[in-house]
Protein backbone atom coordinates (compact mmCIF):
# COMPACT_ATOMS: atom_id res chain seq x y z
CA UNK A 1 0.00 0.00 0.00
CA UNK A 2 2.76 2.59 -0.49
CA UNK A 3 1.82 6.20 -0.99
CA UNK A 4 -1.65 4.94 1.01
CA UNK A 5 -2.61 4.26 4.56
CA UNK A 6 -6.08 2.83 3.60
CA UNK A 7 -6.78 0.26 1.57
CA UNK A 8 -9.81 -1.56 1.65
CA UNK A 9 -10.17 -4.81 2.51
CA UNK A 10 -13.16 -5.42 -0.02
CA UNK A 11 -15.70 -2.39 -1.38
CA UNK A 12 -17.42 -1.14 1.68
CA UNK A 13 -15.54 -3.50 4.39
CA UNK A 14 -13.02 -3.04 6.82
CA UNK A 15 -9.69 -0.88 6.15
CA UNK A 16 -6.49 -2.13 6.67
CA UNK A 17 -3.09 -0.36 8.04
CA UNK A 18 0.30 -0.58 5.88
CA UNK A 19 1.31 -3.22 8.69
CA UNK A 20 -1.56 -5.64 7.87
CA UNK A 21 0.77 -8.10 6.30
CA UNK A 22 2.94 -7.99 9.58
CA UNK A 23 0.38 -8.50 11.54
CA UNK A 24 -0.82 -11.71 9.84
CA UNK A 25 2.66 -12.23 9.87
CA UNK A 26 2.76 -12.31 13.58
CA UNK A 27 0.14 -14.50 14.45
CA UNK A 28 -2.26 -11.68 15.33
CA UNK A 29 -5.94 -12.00 15.95
CA UNK A 30 -7.55 -9.75 14.48
CA UNK A 31 -10.42 -7.87 14.63
CA UNK A 32 -13.19 -5.07 13.17
CA UNK A 33 -12.32 -1.84 15.15
CA UNK A 34 -13.66 1.84 14.20
CA UNK A 35 -14.01 0.04 10.51
CA UNK A 36 -10.70 -1.17 10.55
CA UNK A 37 -9.17 -4.46 11.06
CA UNK A 38 -6.74 -4.14 13.61
CA UNK A 39 -4.35 -6.77 15.41
CA UNK A 40 -6.33 -7.09 19.45
CA UNK A 41 -3.28 -9.41 20.54
CA UNK A 42 -0.53 -11.52 19.07
CA UNK A 43 0.98 -14.00 22.33
CA UNK A 44 -2.21 -12.53 24.56
CA UNK A 45 -3.10 -9.55 26.42
CA UNK A 46 -1.70 -10.23 29.81
CA UNK A 47 1.84 -11.31 28.28
CA UNK A 48 1.86 -7.97 26.12
CA UNK A 49 0.89 -5.87 28.60
CA UNK A 50 2.99 -6.83 31.15
CA UNK A 51 5.95 -6.69 28.32
CA UNK A 52 4.75 -2.82 27.99
CA UNK A 53 5.00 -2.44 32.06
CA UNK A 54 8.22 -4.19 32.33
CA UNK A 55 9.94 -3.49 28.78
CA UNK A 56 8.79 -2.27 25.66
CA UNK A 57 5.76 -3.04 23.31
CA UNK A 58 4.79 -1.52 20.00
CA UNK A 59 1.66 -1.20 18.61
CA UNK A 60 0.04 0.21 15.24
CA UNK A 61 -1.88 2.80 16.07
CA UNK A 62 -2.52 4.00 11.97
CA UNK A 63 -5.81 3.56 12.12
CA UNK A 64 -6.22 7.43 14.20
CA UNK A 65 -6.60 10.00 11.66
CA UNK A 66 -4.77 13.39 11.40
CA UNK A 67 -5.94 16.95 10.59
CA UNK A 68 -3.43 19.60 9.51
CA UNK A 69 -4.53 23.67 10.33
CA UNK A 70 -2.86 25.79 8.08
CA UNK A 71 -2.21 29.81 8.11
CA UNK A 72 -2.23 32.70 9.07
CA UNK A 73 -5.27 32.72 11.65
CA UNK A 74 -4.78 28.57 12.48
CA UNK A 75 -4.23 28.99 16.32
CA UNK A 76 -7.33 31.51 16.73
CA UNK A 77 -9.78 29.02 14.55
CA UNK A 78 -8.39 25.95 17.10
CA UNK A 79 -8.09 28.20 19.87
CA UNK A 80 -12.36 28.02 18.66
CA UNK A 81 -12.60 24.51 18.30
CA UNK A 82 -10.36 22.95 21.15
CA UNK A 83 -11.14 23.34 24.75
CA UNK A 84 -7.72 24.16 26.05
CA UNK A 85 -5.56 27.54 25.37
CA UNK A 86 -4.22 27.13 21.89
CA UNK A 87 -1.79 29.71 22.57
CA UNK A 88 -0.08 27.93 24.66
CA UNK A 89 1.76 25.27 22.46
CA UNK A 90 5.17 26.54 21.17
CA UNK A 91 6.27 25.64 18.47
CA UNK A 92 7.69 21.62 18.78
CA UNK A 93 4.93 21.16 21.61
CA UNK A 94 1.76 19.25 22.24
CA UNK A 95 -1.27 19.48 24.09
CA UNK A 96 -4.55 17.80 24.73
CA UNK A 97 -7.91 18.98 24.56
CA UNK A 98 -11.28 18.15 24.10
CA UNK A 99 -13.72 19.09 21.31
CA UNK A 100 -17.41 19.54 22.21
CA UNK A 101 -20.65 20.67 21.19
CA UNK A 102 -22.54 23.58 22.04
CA UNK A 103 -23.97 22.29 25.23
CA UNK A 104 -20.31 21.21 26.24
CA UNK A 105 -20.95 17.15 25.23
CA UNK A 106 -17.32 16.14 24.26
CA UNK A 107 -17.06 15.40 20.21
CA UNK A 108 -13.37 13.17 20.60
CA UNK A 109 -10.46 14.22 22.60
CA UNK A 110 -7.51 14.80 20.65
CA UNK A 111 -3.86 15.72 20.78
CA UNK A 112 -2.36 18.73 18.68
CA UNK A 113 1.18 19.18 17.18
CA UNK A 114 2.28 22.60 16.63
CA UNK A 115 4.80 22.11 13.62
CA UNK A 116 5.33 25.38 12.77
CA UNK A 117 4.03 29.03 13.70
CA UNK A 118 1.32 29.11 11.53
CA UNK A 119 0.74 24.94 11.06
CA UNK A 120 -0.82 22.30 13.31
CA UNK A 121 -1.44 18.42 13.42
CA UNK A 122 -4.36 16.92 15.17
CA UNK A 123 -4.70 13.36 15.46
CA UNK A 124 -8.11 12.01 16.11
CA UNK A 125 -9.90 8.92 17.26
CA UNK A 126 -10.52 6.78 14.60
CA UNK A 127 -14.19 6.44 14.76
CA UNK A 128 -14.55 9.81 14.99
CA UNK A 129 -12.10 11.32 12.17
CA UNK A 130 -14.73 12.13 9.42
CA UNK A 131 -16.81 13.87 11.79
CA UNK A 132 -14.14 15.96 13.37
CA UNK A 133 -12.70 16.76 9.81
CA UNK A 134 -16.13 17.73 9.18
CA UNK A 135 -16.14 19.98 12.29
CA UNK A 136 -12.56 21.65 11.57
CA UNK A 137 -13.75 22.21 7.90
CA UNK A 138 -17.21 24.20 8.95
CA UNK A 139 -16.14 26.46 11.47
CA UNK A 140 -12.91 26.90 9.29
CA UNK A 141 -14.96 29.19 6.66
CA UNK A 142 -14.78 32.13 9.94
CA UNK A 143 -10.91 31.80 9.73
CA UNK A 144 -7.85 32.53 7.14
CA UNK A 145 -6.69 29.12 7.80
CA UNK A 146 -7.23 25.96 5.46
CA UNK A 147 -7.66 22.70 6.95
CA UNK A 148 -6.59 19.70 5.30
CA UNK A 149 -7.42 15.86 5.69
CA UNK A 150 -3.87 13.83 6.47
CA UNK A 151 -4.79 10.57 7.00
CA UNK A 152 -3.32 9.46 3.53
CA UNK A 153 -0.06 11.13 4.50
CA UNK A 154 0.83 8.86 7.88
CA UNK A 155 1.11 5.54 9.59
CA UNK A 156 1.74 5.78 13.00
CA UNK A 157 3.18 3.69 16.01
CA UNK A 158 3.20 3.43 19.40
CA UNK A 159 6.45 2.32 21.12
CA UNK A 160 5.64 2.42 24.93
CA UNK A 161 7.47 0.91 27.87
CA UNK A 162 10.71 1.74 30.41
CA UNK A 163 13.07 0.79 27.72
CA UNK A 164 10.98 2.11 24.65
CA UNK A 165 13.03 5.45 24.22
CA UNK A 166 16.47 3.39 24.16
CA UNK A 167 15.15 1.18 21.55
CA UNK A 168 13.89 4.28 19.33
CA UNK A 169 16.59 6.02 19.85
CA UNK A 170 19.31 3.59 18.83
CA UNK A 171 17.56 4.17 15.70
CA UNK A 172 17.20 7.79 15.11
CA UNK A 173 19.69 10.51 14.01
CA UNK A 174 19.14 12.77 16.80
CA UNK A 175 17.75 13.18 20.58
CA UNK A 176 14.32 12.06 21.27
CA UNK A 177 11.89 14.80 22.31
CA UNK A 178 11.00 15.15 25.92
CA UNK A 179 7.50 14.14 27.24
CA UNK A 180 4.70 16.21 25.37
CA UNK A 181 7.28 17.89 22.66
CA UNK A 182 7.66 16.80 19.16
CA UNK A 183 10.88 16.87 16.82
CA UNK A 184 11.55 15.72 13.31
CA UNK A 185 13.88 12.89 12.71
CA UNK A 186 15.19 9.91 10.99
CA UNK A 187 13.95 6.67 12.30
CA UNK A 188 15.33 3.96 11.03
CA UNK A 189 16.37 5.83 7.66
CA UNK A 190 12.31 6.62 7.32
CA UNK A 191 11.18 11.01 7.98
CA UNK A 192 9.49 10.92 10.79
CA UNK A 193 7.63 12.93 13.38
CA UNK A 194 8.25 11.91 16.71
CA UNK A 195 6.38 12.44 19.44
CA UNK A 196 6.71 11.83 23.38
CA UNK A 197 3.22 11.03 23.86
CA UNK A 198 1.52 7.99 24.99
CA UNK A 199 -1.63 6.16 25.71
CA UNK A 200 -0.34 3.65 28.64
CA UNK A 201 1.08 5.43 31.61
CA UNK A 202 4.71 4.65 30.51
CA UNK A 203 7.73 5.98 28.82
CA UNK A 204 7.86 6.12 25.24
CA UNK A 205 7.18 8.00 21.77
CA UNK A 206 4.79 8.29 19.27
CA UNK A 207 6.22 7.85 15.79
CA UNK A 208 4.48 9.68 12.75
CA UNK A 209 5.68 8.72 9.37
CA UNK A 210 4.87 7.98 5.38
CA UNK A 211 2.45 4.55 5.03
CA UNK A 212 5.28 2.96 2.29
CA UNK A 213 7.62 3.82 5.63
CA UNK A 214 6.06 1.94 8.81
CA UNK A 215 7.11 -1.58 7.55
CA UNK A 216 10.52 -0.33 7.84
CA UNK A 217 10.37 1.24 11.32
CA UNK A 218 8.01 -1.63 12.66
CA UNK A 219 10.88 -4.21 12.08
CA UNK A 220 13.22 -1.74 13.04
CA UNK A 221 11.73 -1.24 16.36
CA UNK A 222 10.66 -5.18 16.85
CA UNK A 223 14.60 -5.87 15.79
CA UNK A 224 15.22 -3.39 18.80
CA UNK A 225 14.10 -5.20 21.25
CA UNK A 226 10.13 -4.35 21.13
CA UNK A 227 7.18 -6.72 21.12
CA UNK A 228 4.21 -6.44 19.30
CA UNK A 229 0.81 -5.57 21.59
CA UNK A 230 -2.58 -5.12 20.25
CA UNK A 231 -5.68 -3.58 21.02
CA UNK A 232 -6.51 -5.40 23.99
CA UNK A 233 -2.99 -4.40 26.03
CA UNK A 234 -3.41 -0.81 24.63
CA UNK A 235 -6.80 -0.88 26.40
CA UNK A 236 -6.27 -2.52 30.02
CA UNK A 237 -2.73 -0.20 30.14
CA UNK A 238 -4.69 2.92 29.47
CA UNK A 239 -7.70 1.69 32.15
CA UNK A 240 -4.81 1.10 34.88
CA UNK A 241 -3.68 4.60 34.71
CA UNK A 242 -7.39 6.54 34.05
CA UNK A 243 -6.75 7.82 30.51
CA UNK A 244 -10.33 7.80 28.99
CA UNK A 245 -11.85 5.90 26.07
CA UNK A 246 -14.25 7.92 23.88
CA UNK A 247 -17.21 6.03 23.35
CA UNK A 248 -16.98 4.74 26.71
CA UNK A 249 -15.72 7.18 29.36
CA UNK A 250 -16.35 10.05 26.53
CA UNK A 251 -19.66 11.27 24.67
CA UNK A 252 -21.71 13.83 23.56
CA UNK A 253 -23.96 13.13 26.54
CA UNK A 254 -20.92 14.45 29.12
CA UNK A 255 -18.89 17.57 29.19
CA UNK A 256 -15.47 16.94 29.80
CA UNK A 257 -15.96 18.96 33.76
CA UNK A 258 -17.89 15.59 34.47
CA UNK A 259 -15.22 13.64 32.90
CA UNK A 260 -12.45 14.71 34.87
CA UNK A 261 -10.77 16.44 32.31
CA UNK A 262 -11.49 20.10 33.68
CA UNK A 263 -7.63 20.69 33.32
CA UNK A 264 -7.79 20.88 30.07
CA UNK A 265 -10.48 22.72 29.82
CA UNK A 266 -9.69 26.47 29.93
CA UNK A 267 -13.35 28.45 29.54
CA UNK A 268 -11.81 31.77 28.64
CA UNK A 269 -11.12 30.98 25.72
CA UNK A 270 -14.33 30.79 24.46
CA UNK A 271 -13.96 27.76 22.50
CA UNK A 272 -17.27 25.76 21.57
CA UNK A 273 -19.03 24.27 24.61
CA UNK A 274 -17.00 26.96 26.91
CA UNK A 275 -20.07 28.52 28.66
CA UNK A 276 -21.68 25.14 28.82
CA UNK A 277 -18.62 23.82 30.47
CA UNK A 278 -18.25 26.97 32.96
CA UNK A 279 -22.03 26.25 34.36
CA UNK A 280 -21.25 22.68 34.93
CA UNK A 281 -17.93 23.52 36.66
CA UNK A 282 -19.55 26.25 38.67
CA UNK A 283 -22.54 24.87 40.01
CA UNK A 284 -20.62 21.23 40.18
CA UNK A 285 -21.52 17.94 37.98
CA UNK A 286 -24.01 15.92 39.28
CA UNK A 287 -21.87 12.89 37.81
CA UNK A 288 -18.32 12.57 37.79
CA UNK A 289 -16.25 9.75 36.19
CA UNK A 290 -14.17 8.16 38.95
CA UNK A 291 -11.80 5.22 38.90
CA UNK A 292 -13.34 2.12 40.87
CA UNK A 293 -11.22 -1.09 42.51
CA UNK A 294 -13.04 -4.31 42.74
CA UNK A 295 -12.40 -5.75 46.99
CA UNK A 296 -14.20 -8.76 45.78
CA UNK A 297 -14.30 -11.20 43.26
CA UNK A 298 -15.91 -10.14 39.83
CA UNK A 299 -14.83 -8.55 36.65
CA UNK A 300 -16.60 -5.14 35.76
CA UNK A 301 -18.16 -4.35 32.09
CA UNK A 302 -18.65 -1.42 30.40
CA UNK A 303 -22.59 -1.25 30.94
CA UNK A 304 -22.75 -2.59 34.88
CA UNK A 305 -24.92 -0.39 36.78
CA UNK A 306 -23.35 0.98 39.76
CA UNK A 307 -25.11 0.80 43.36
CA UNK A 308 -24.81 2.59 46.61
CA UNK A 309 -26.69 2.16 49.93
CA UNK A 310 -28.77 -0.60 47.71
CA UNK A 311 -29.76 2.36 45.50
CA UNK A 312 -28.86 3.11 41.75
CA UNK A 313 -25.71 5.33 41.57
CA UNK A 314 -24.46 4.91 38.51
CA UNK A 315 -22.96 3.17 35.42
CA UNK A 316 -19.51 1.64 34.63
CA UNK A 317 -18.32 2.68 31.26
CA UNK A 318 -14.96 1.12 31.26
CA UNK A 319 -13.97 -2.24 32.84
CA UNK A 320 -11.25 -4.98 33.14
CA UNK A 321 -9.18 -7.61 35.23
CA UNK A 322 -6.32 -5.58 35.80
CA UNK A 323 -2.66 -7.67 34.38
CA UNK A 324 -0.77 -5.32 36.59
CA UNK A 325 -2.72 -5.45 39.82
CA UNK A 326 -4.44 -8.57 39.27
CA UNK A 327 -7.91 -7.31 40.10
CA UNK A 328 -10.83 -6.62 38.90
CA UNK A 329 -10.37 -2.32 38.23
CA UNK A 330 -12.99 0.68 35.84
CA UNK A 331 -14.46 3.54 35.81
CA UNK A 332 -17.79 5.00 35.58
CA UNK A 333 -20.01 7.70 36.16
CA UNK A 334 -20.75 8.02 39.66
CA UNK A 335 -23.35 10.66 41.86
CA UNK A 336 -21.26 13.90 43.46
CA UNK A 337 -21.42 12.78 46.76
CA UNK A 338 -19.91 8.80 46.22
CA UNK A 339 -16.78 10.59 44.30
CA UNK A 340 -14.83 10.46 47.53
CA UNK A 341 -11.65 7.94 47.19
CA UNK A 342 -12.27 5.16 49.85
CA UNK A 343 -16.49 5.12 49.05
CA UNK A 344 -17.85 1.76 49.44
CA UNK A 345 -20.00 0.90 46.01
CA UNK A 346 -21.19 -2.40 44.63
CA UNK A 347 -21.16 -3.21 40.49
CA UNK A 348 -24.11 -5.42 39.03
CA UNK A 349 -21.67 -8.10 37.41
CA UNK A 350 -24.18 -10.12 35.61
CA UNK A 351 -27.07 -9.94 38.15
CA UNK A 352 -24.91 -9.97 40.99
CA UNK A 353 -23.43 -7.17 43.40
CA UNK A 354 -19.81 -7.43 44.06
CA UNK A 355 -18.45 -5.14 46.07
CA UNK A 356 -16.02 -2.42 45.21
CA UNK A 357 -15.03 1.15 45.89
CA UNK A 358 -14.06 4.72 44.71
CA UNK A 359 -10.05 4.90 44.65
CA UNK A 360 -7.84 7.96 43.57
CA UNK A 361 -6.35 7.94 40.31
CA UNK A 362 -3.79 6.40 38.75
CA UNK A 363 -4.48 2.99 40.19
CA UNK A 364 -1.47 1.81 38.86
CA UNK A 365 1.63 3.27 39.82
CA UNK A 366 5.23 2.09 39.43
CA UNK A 367 5.58 4.43 42.49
Amino acid sequence: MPGSIVAQVEAGTLKRTPLYEAHVEAGAKLVGFAGWEMPVSYDGIRAEHLRVRSSCGVFDVSHMGEIETEGPEAAELLQRLLSNDVSKIQVGGAQYSCLCREDGGVLDDLFTYRLADDRYLTVTNASNHERDLEWFEAHAIEFEAEVRDRIDAFAMLAVQGPEAREIVGRLTDGELPKRFRTAELSVAGAPALVCGTGYTGEAGVELLMPPEDARTVWDAVIGGGAGPAGLGARDTLRLEVNYCLYGNDLTEERTPIEAGLGWCVKEDTGFIGSEACRRVREQGPGKLLEPFVMTGPGIPRQGNPIRAGGEPAGVVTSGTMSPSLEVGIGMGYVRGDLAEPGTPIEIDVRGKRRPAEIREGPLYSKD
